[in-house]
C-alpha cells in the first residue's frame, strides 16, 4: 500500500491493547485479576503438640496444596496475592463500587444482552469470532471472559449510560477527523531534550550540519524509541491531539530538508527535521463520512465518560484504609475503627464471586 497509506485498517490492525480492550475505561480496570480482598492473616500449616505437621482439618481455611505432608492453605495464598496486588485490586473494587452505586441511584441497569452485544462489536472490529477474542485476551492480557465482562465491559457500558447519548458530531469535527486520518502527513526525524540550554546547543549543531541530524538524535535525544532509530518517528498528522498543536503547526510549516526551531512540548524541547510528506489516502470525505461519524461518536462519548467518572470520584467519599488516604465527598474525617485485618468484601458488585475457592461459572451483571 506504500508509506502514504495510513488508513483506519492499519490503525485497527496495530491498535494498542489499551484501546483494544476498552479505551478510557481500561484505566478503571487496570491491574485486575478477579479476586476479592480477603482477611490478611497468613495461615501456617497446623501442627500437633510435638510440632509435627497435622493433616487434620484444624484450620477453617481450605487447603489448596500439600507438599510432603505440609498444607498450603487458602489464607496463605490470599495473603501472598494481597501483598503483591492488594492496592491495585482494591482500587479497582473502589472504582467499580462508585460506578455501581450511581447506576443503582439512577435506576439504570446493564443487562447480559448488552454486554454480549458489546463484546461482539469489539471482536467484529478486529474481524475475530468472539471465542477467539476471549482466547486472545486470556493469552495476551491474562483476562478471563468473566473478568473481561465484569471489569472492562460492564464499567464501560455503565459509564456510557451515566454520560448520556446526546453527543453531537459537527461538520467541523468531520473535517478535522478526515484530515487527521486520511490527509497528508509530515515525515520527520526528531530530537527531544529536557534542558533548554542544552537543546539550543544541539539545535545549533543540527542547523550547521543537517546531514548529521540522525547522529545527533542518537547521541542527544532523551526519547529512547526514536533515538535508537536516528530520530525517526511516525509521520505527523493534523489534529492528532490538542496537546500536540504546536508540534503539528511547526511540522506542517517545514519543507523537505528544513530544520525547525525549538518547539516546547510540555516540559521538553523538540527539534524536527522534515523529510517530506505522505500522500492523501482518501480524497473525498463522502467516501468515509459514515465511518468517521461513528468513530467520532465513540470518541466524544469516551471523552464524556472520562469527565463523568472524574466527577463521580470527586463527589464520592472514599476512605482507603490500606493506603491511609481519603478522597472526594465531605471533608469531614469519618471515625472508623481499623485493625490490621481486612475483612472479606461481600458480593455487592456485578460479577463478584460468592465462593472464594471455586472458579466463577457465570457473571451476575444486573441488579
Amino acid at each position: 500500500m506504500g508509506e502514504g497509506n495510513h488508513s483506519k485498517m492499519n490503525t485497527k490492525k496495530n491498535a494498542p491493547w489499551a484501546t483494544i480492550i476498552g479505551g478510557t475505561v481500561l484505566a478503571i480496570a487496570a491491574g485486575v485479576i478477579g479476586f476479592q480482598v480477603f482477611r490478611a492473616e497468613p495461615a501456617a500449616a497446623p501442627t500437633d503438640q510435638a510440632g509435627k505437621v497435622s493433616l487434620s482439618n484444624a484450620s477453617t481455611s481450605p487447603a489448596l496444596a500439600r507438599v510432603n505432608g505440609q498444607l498450603i492453605q487458602y489464607d496463605a495464598v490470599a495473603r501472598e496475592c494481597f501483598d503483591r496486588l492488594g492496592k491495585s485490586v482494591l482500587e479497582n473494587l473502589i472504582n467499580r463500587t462508585i460506578i455501581h452505586q450511581e447506576i443503582e441511584r439512577r435506576g439504570l441497569v446493564v443487562t447480559e444482552a448488552e454486554i454480549d452485544d458489546e463484546v461482539r462489536k469489539i471482536a467484529k472490529r478486529f474481524n475475530l469470532p468472539v471465542d477467539t477474542w476471549y482466547q486472545m485476551l486470556q493469552t495476551e492480557r491474562d483476562l478471563t471472559p468473566v473478568q473481561y465482562r465484569r471489569d472492562v465491559i460492564w464499567p464501560m457500558i455503565a459509564l456510557r449510560k451515566l454520560a448520556g447519548d446526546d453527543v453531537q458530531v459537527t461538520d467541523s469535527d468531520l473535517h478535522r477527523a478526515f484530515q487527521r486520518d486520511y490527509g497528508p502527513r509530515v515525515r520527520c526525524r526528531m530530537i527531544m531534550m529536557e534542558n533548554v540550554r542544552r537543546a539550543n546547543e544541539v539545535w545549533e549543531k543540527a542547523t550547521r550540519t543537517p546531514e548529521d541530524f540522525d547522529k545527533l538524535a542518537r547521541e542527544f535525544s532523551v526519547e529512547s524509541n526514536s533515538r535508537a532509530l536516528g530520530g525517526a518517528i511516525p509521520p505527523i498528522s493534523r489534529y492528532s491531539s490538542a496537546d500536540n498543536q504546536s508540534l503539528e503547526d511547526a511540522a506542517f510549516r517545514l519543507q523537505p530538508g528544513e530544520i525547525s526551531g525549538l518547539i516546547q512540548v510540555g516540559n521538553r524541547y523538540v527539534i524536527l527535521k522534515c523529510e517530506g510528506r505522505t500522500e492523501q489516502v482518501v480524497t473525498d470525505i463522502k467516501d468515509v463520512e459514515n465511518d468517521l461519524r461513528v468513530q467520532l461518536q465513540e470518541e466524544k462519548t469516551q471523552e464524556r465518560v472520562a469527565v463523568v467518572f472524574d466527577d463521580l470520584k470527586k463527589q464520592t467519599r472514599v476512605d482507603n484504609y490500606l493506603t491511609n488516604t481519603s478522597t472526594g465527598g465531605s471533608n469531614t474525617v469519618q471515625s472508623t475503627s481499623y485493625t490490621n485485618q481486612i475483612q472479606q468484601t461481600g458480593s455487592t458488585l456485578p460479577g463478584a464471586n460468592t465462593q472464594a475457592v471455586q472458579p466463577a461459572s457465570g457473571t451476575t451483571l444486573t441488579k
